[in-house]
């Protein structure tokens, strides 16, 4: 592996090389709790099975009452559960904690070079000032500005993307200079203006020379809004257009307060409709080879557009980890957390993934470190090239690997530390039209062993992984200050789109050549495959999930009794096998700072996903595995809508969403009203109570806890409700199969 040389290392001298950089606790307690209930429900487990297998060589006269075909489908659909729960154990068996020491790096002058990559595709659906607002906080990140240089990839070469860059740069000469003065805080400019809270340092927040600025500052900012707002202007297609470069800003002395302005560059490669552009993987490699002729910074930071510095010191945080001599060689990124500003008291759409972040890349943590999240990173760009980068490799060799251009192959051996781009500004410009060309990766290994991989729409957890494989490391930052934020989305819609090209990607990788289990295992340790693996397989939670909200249902309507009897032993097993689930879950939930209620909203909506858009992604996945269906990507709406902002922080589910989402929950909530009436029926008049009691316990509590679906659909009067020109031709032809189903029963 060819680790990127650390000079500032070596130059560390007294106490700043005795002291750590950074420090690692495992969490202890929670460690023992994790592996004694994992002990505890692995051996319930192993009773429930045999209670099944028992079932299947009992002689026939004895299994009077029972079908066999409802009782094969609720016990594969166990052992689904019982796998993916095997999986997920893996991320509780280590689980970690870090803290980090910015105070005892090198000086400034020692630190590394850092470029700073965002991507934006849409500017209708990513508003541009939201865009800039993202570059500018980046561009004051607390970290020397010339070492720092900002680029963003705009895949829709909309010409309002450009103008807000060019923007952004003049108020940039104002902004970044008022933050260092005063030490803010948060350098997004919105979101500090629009702050309850100062943000700025407690020695300055109550002068005057601070007020009258931060007056004059919002008045620049408002300008800069209003120049953004009013620009009318048709934007490029977002399918056709040629490539388009140009430096904002060179990192040069800026006139006010003589400060340096980071390097700033839009880039717009070209597209064609004929040639695969590979979506955000695709824009990344640009911004490789791009800003590699540029900058060549060793460092790299990858932003999603909507994610703004919510704090300054995110680069002196991974460079703690990026600089330690113990860890370094074979650490190729440092990942933080996804968070948001905007999320609801109680996050009925879980936008948060508390369970995801707090939970289970803590676990990661603890193995070989966490799988790439698609922003809030920052990445050795060594790590990206593999064995591909080498010092003094053959010239025929590189341009295999990297592509033709001679500039692009003699940077792998200079140094753009020391250097301006203007001292070769029209040749390297002219070369980076050459690397951002639709043709430029014809015949090369982009994408496939260089840079991001382009194998899944999921660009992230793939190249993460197979850095994994070869060798590389991770590590998952978490201070208690957020240095990210994000806009979530705030309606069902958008959450389950966005869902199923997540569950999509995720399980493609599960079916193909990439599966954790079977693609180079041993370079994994076995745990941290796991961990992989439960990450491409939890779509499949959509095939038990529909089969248990359905067949019990169905054969409690018939009186089959699938489950033991309450006065079975082994009732006792699948009792405590539910309530060590929920329990377990509910204790992560208040250990990542949530509460009862936001535990019930993480169940709801983890029943809604995986009947809608865990069902689509796995369907979309198999599609796109046997050639039926090609690959797309769709950018999440970031646009803010003031009614469906209320509904969300009302609580309230916007079920104005696509018909292929809200019918099966239609479908389902149906099944389980019905069989839950004709159950309570059976159970309390015939008296199948003993036998039936878990069937009927199960649809009590689907339709309790997806009680915001019979809101919607009978109580609610706002538009959020479910429309009954849905609703009808859903829940009137289910009625009529269930009453047939029923009949045939009883004949």
């Amino acid at each position: 592996m060819d680790s990127q040389p650390i000079d500032a290392l070596e130059e560390m001298e007294g106490r700043e090389k005795r002291l750590p950089l950074n420090s690692l606790h495992v969490q202890k307690l929670l460690l023992i709790v994790n592996r004694l209930h994992v002990l505890l429900h692995s051996t319930a487990l192993a009773f429930m099975f045999y209670y099944r297998v028992c079932f299947l060589f009992q002689p026939t006269e004895t299994r009077e009452g029972h079908e066999l075909l409802p009782w094969l489908l609720v016990s594969a659909s166990e052992a689904i559960l019982s796998f993916l729960w095997v999986l997920d154990q893996a991320f509780r068996w280590r689980p970690v904690s870090r803290s980090v020491f910015p105070e005892r790096l090198p000086e400034d002058h020692k630190l590394s070079p850092i470029d700073v990559f965002i991507c934006t595709a849409d500017p209708t659906k990513e508003p541009t000032l939201d865009v800039m607002n993202t570059v500018l906080s980046s561009m004051a990140l607390d970290y020397p500005p010339n070492k720092l240089h900002v680029y963003l990839s705009d895949d829709a070469g909309s010409p309002l993307t450009l103008h807000g860059m060019r923007e952004a740069c003049k108020f940039a000469r104002w902004w970044l200079p008022f933050c260092r003065r005063y030490k803010i805080n948060n350098r997004c400019p919105k979101a500090y203006f629009s702050a309850l809270e100062d943000n700025a340092h407690a020695d300055f927040a109550r002068s005057s020379l601070y007020v009258a600025d931060k007056h004059t500052i919002k008045e620049k900012y408002e300008a800069f809004e209003e120049a953004i707002k009013t620009f009318r202007k048709d934007s490029a297609s977002s399918r056709d257009h040629p490539s388009l470069i140009e430096v904002i800003q060179e990192s040069t002395i800026d006139d006010v307060d003589n400060v340096k302005m980071p390097l700033l560059v839009y880039v717009s490669r070209e597209k064609m409709a004929s040639h695969p552009h590979h979506f955000k993987a695709g824009a990344l490699n640009v911004l490789l080879r791009v800003s590699w002729v540029m900058s060549n910074s060793p460092y790299i930071l990858v932003l999603d557009c909507d994610m703004f510095c919510n704090d300054p010191t995110s680069a002196r945080y991974a460079m703690c980890f990026h600089l330690d001599p113990k860890i370094s060689s074979s650490l190729s990124f440092v990942q933080f957390p996804q968070k948001f500003h905007n999320i609801s008291k109680n996050d009925i759409y879980d936008s948060q993934l508390r369970s995801l972040f707090s939970v289970q890349w803590q676990g990661m943590d603890g193995l070989m470190g966490p799988v790439m999240s698609g922003t809030g990173f920052y990445i050795k760009r060594a790590s990206l090239f593999g064995n591909c980068a080498s010092k003094g490799s053959d010239l025929l060799q590189q341009k295999d690997q990297f592509g033709s251009s001679n500039e692009f192959g003699s940077s792998l051996d200079r140094d753009y530390t020391s250097e301006s781009v203007s001292d070769q500004k029209h040749t390297l410009l002219e070369e980076s039209h050459l690397l951002a060309s639709c043709n430029y990766e014809i015949g090369t290994k982009w994408g496939e062993e260089v840079g991001f991989l382009y194998y899944s729409v999921v660009e992230d957890y793939l190249t993460g992984f197979m850095l994994h494989c070869n060798g590389w490391s991770s590590v998952f930052c978490e201070p208690s200050r957020p240095q990210f934020l994000g806009k979530a989305t705030t309606n069902l819609n958008d959450v389950l789109i966005q869902g199923t090209r997540w569950h999509s990607g995720l399980f493609e990788n599960g079916i193909n050549r990439f599966c954790p289990l079977m693609y180079w295992p041993t370079r994994l340790p076995f745990l941290q495959c796991l961990c992989f693996a439960w990450l491409t397989y939890f779509p499949l939670y959509c095939v038990p999930l529909c089969c248990l909200a359905t067949v019990p249902q169905l054969s409690l309507l018939n009186g089959i009794p699938l489950y033991p009897k309450v006065s079975d032993p082994f009732f006792i097993v699948f009792v405590f096998i539910f309530l060590s689930a929920l329990v377990k879950h509910l204790l992560e939930v208040s250990l990542t700072g949530g509460t009862l209620h936001k535990w019930i909203n993480e169940q709801r909506i983890w029943m809604m996903k995986s009947v809608t858009c865990n069902l689509h992604g796995c369907l979309d996945a198999l599609l796109k595995k046997f050639g039926i269906r090609e690959a797309t990507f769709v950018p999440t709406n970031k646009l803010e809508d003031d009614e469906q902002t209320l509904l969300y922080q009302m609580d309230k589910y916007d079920f104005r969403a696509s018909n292929i989402f809200i019918a099966p929950m239609l479908f389902l909530i149906t099944v389980n009203i019905y069989c839950l009436v004709g159950g309570v029926y059976r159970v309390f008049l015939v008296g199948d109570w003993d036998k039936l009691f878990i069937q009927l316990f199960l649809a009590v509590f689907i339709v309790t806890v997806n009680y915001p679906l019979v809101e919607g659909l009978l109580l609610r009067k706002d538009k959020g409700r479910i429309s009954k020109l849905v609703a009808i031709p859903v829940i009137l032809p289910t009625l009529a199969l269930l009453a047939f189903f029923n009949l045939l029963g009883n004949v």
